[in-house]
């Protein structure tokens, strides 16, 4: 037995080393990325469209094979030991695939049997998460009648099956409306605090990760820019932010370029510019006044606390942008 087997076997974590993934065309996915989750920790993986996470996840789930670079999941090598990965992992994915003619219940009793359960053991742990989920008065329906919401619900239901040591969740909260996405988050805090489940997260909601996370790390052009508890990549953004915004896009790079000398730091994402100063409160007549001078008024100021949003926005120049910001009609 090797050194990585007789000490990271049977535990939850997840050991990432020098990852690469390259597609033809010399289009690099994944560069050269390194990270460890530690067993019991709930990490957050965020990035843009196109950053690699979903191309680091496949990888971590056994759906696809990395260029160079090693990848261990509880200990097992994700391409010589595949089999063994998905025997301990739990897998949501963001692409939902469930059969639309069968019913909830006989989805989830067959996927128990599939994992070895007998048939009585398998229809009680699926009766179990049906509760758990919240999809007991569907139980009748076919799935293919289902809401975007309850086919979430359903798909995170199936990864937990088999009672996984390690979860991974590929944004599992789109879709939902906001009960139904605390619900979610609630679910995943008692995994993790109860059963001790590692659990790896990416999601396009920044209240989502700081509110689960234990550790974040943002992938952007596929390079980890940045990793570290909520409190500590927020702590880096350094002060409070006055946050003004202007008519357009034109105003307030006139307002970034006349103000830069009154900020420790200053960021313009479209018609909103950021000024990040020490005492900001204090500092906000001065920069009024000088906006008022050079006539480049703003519509609103704000004055905010350090978020992941600002840690986001400040390691890849640009926000995070949730593509169902409104929500889904309760189901």
């Amino acid at each position: 037995m090797s050194v990585v087997e007789s000490t990271s076997k049977a535990n939850g974590e997840i050991r990432v080393e020098n990852l690469v993934k390259k597609y033809p065309g010399d289009v690099v996915a994944v560069d050269d990325i390194s990270f460890r989750v530690k067993s019991g920790q709930i990490f957050g993986f965020l990035g843009p469209n196109g950053a690699g996470k979903s191309t680091a996840i496949k990888i971590l789930t056994t759906l696809a094979l990395p260029t160079d670079g090693n990848a261990f999941v509880g200990g097992y090598d994700v391409v010589c030991e595949a089999a063994d990965v998905r025997r301990i992992a739990g897998v949501a994915l963001q692409d939902i695939g469930l059969d639309p003619i069968m019913k909830s219940l006989e989805l989830l009793t067959l996927q128990g049997q599939l994992f070895g359960n007998s048939r009585s053991a398998a229809k009680q742990r699926a009766k179990e998460l049906l509760d758990l989920m919240k999809l007991t008065d569907a139980v009748d329906r076919r799935v293919g009648t289902y809401s975007g919401g309850m086919r979430r619900r359903l798909d995170l239901a199936l990864a937990l099956v088999h009672e996984p040591e390690i979860l991974f969740l590929d944004e599992p909260t789109t879709g939902l409306d906001p009960a139904g996405r605390r619900d979610v988050w609630e679910e995943v805090r008692r995994l993790n605090r109860d059963l001790g489940m590692t659990i790896f997260l990416t999601t396009q909601y920044l209240e989502e990760a700081d509110e689960l996370a234990d550790i974040v790390a943002i992938i952007d052009k596929g390079k980890i820019q940045t990793e570290g508890s909520p409190a500590k990549l927020k702590t880096a953004v350094g002060n409070e932010s006055i946050n003004l915004a202007f008519e357009s896009r034109e105003i307030a790079e006139k307002a970034s370029a006349e103000l830069n000398d009154l900020a420790e730091r200053i960021q313009s994402d479209r018609d909103v510019v950021r000024l990040y100063v020490s005492q900001a409160a204090e500092r906000i007549p001065v920069v009024v006044k000088r906006l008022q001078d050079l006539k480049l008024n703003p519509i609103s100021l704000t004055l905010t606390q350090p978020t992941l949003d600002d840690v986001f926005l400040q390691v890849t120049g640009q926000r995070l942008m949730a593509q169902d910001t409104m929500p889904t009609q309760s189901e």
